[in-house]
């Protein structure tokens, strides 16, 4: 179904930093390159929601996760957030894809509007621009006008909007059952082959 390839990740400051660290691994695990960069509020979110401390030097990140990840040398790289010579930052060196896995409405609004602040926003202009995948992973509720005419923007400038809102026809027993639903679907939009769980319309046809 897939093969090897560049992701840009980013983690931003919304809640749902399970996703974005389960789809890490999850890109590690197969074999793809994974170009990472996140906020100064998504080192605070990992804090917070899995007691995960996000060093401020990218070196030591890089270290953090291929040691648990078991990571090939220079499969992952991480860029500070106004790193502008990393490779995402311009269109002469694009990922294959890019991923926002938690997404920010702040964020998504300055990818809206073409605002490129930081590295992050920059990584998803060049991205819109180049015409690759972009999938935006926002975790708010609810959302308000602005938020939904920003997500309009984006969609119809070519950008996946995957809210963070999980079902529950596979019967998930636990957390982790809810956060590999949305990975699935972040995965299956990147064309990268995984086995979180059953297709629709097979579970029945198994016998379990």
């Amino acid at each position: 179904m897939s093969t090897t390839k560049t992701i840009t990740l980013a983690f931003t400051g919304a809640s749902g930093m399970p996703y974005g660290v389960r789809l890490l691994e999850l890109l590690l695990a197969g074999g793809h390159r994974v170009y990472l960069l996140y906020s100064q509020a998504a080192q605070i979110v990992a804090q917070q929601e899995m007691q995960l401390t996000l060093p401020s030097r990218p070196r030591e990140t890089e270290e953090l996760f291929s040691r648990r990840y078991g990571a090939a040398a220079g499969q992952l790289r991480v860029f500070g957030r106004e790193e502008w010579f990393a490779p995402v930052a311009s269109g002469s060196s694009p990922a294959d894809a890019m991923v926002v896995c938690p997404c920010t409405m702040g964020t998504l609004a300055a990818i809206a509007s073409g605002l490129s602040q930081k590295l992050i926003e920059r990584a998803a202009d060049v991205t819109l621009k180049e015409n690759r995948k972009l999938i935006l992973v926002p975790r708010e509720t609810p959302f308000s006008a602005l938020h939904l005419e920003n997500m309009l923007r984006l969609a119809r400038s070519g950008a996946i909007i995957l809210p963070a809102n999980p079902g529950f026809y596979h019967h998930p027993a636990n957390v982790q059952d809810v956060v590999d639903f949305i990975v699935a679907r972040v995965l299956d939009h990147l064309d990268v082959a995984h086995d979180l769980m059953p297709r629709w319309g097979t579970e029945s046809e198994s016998g379990d």
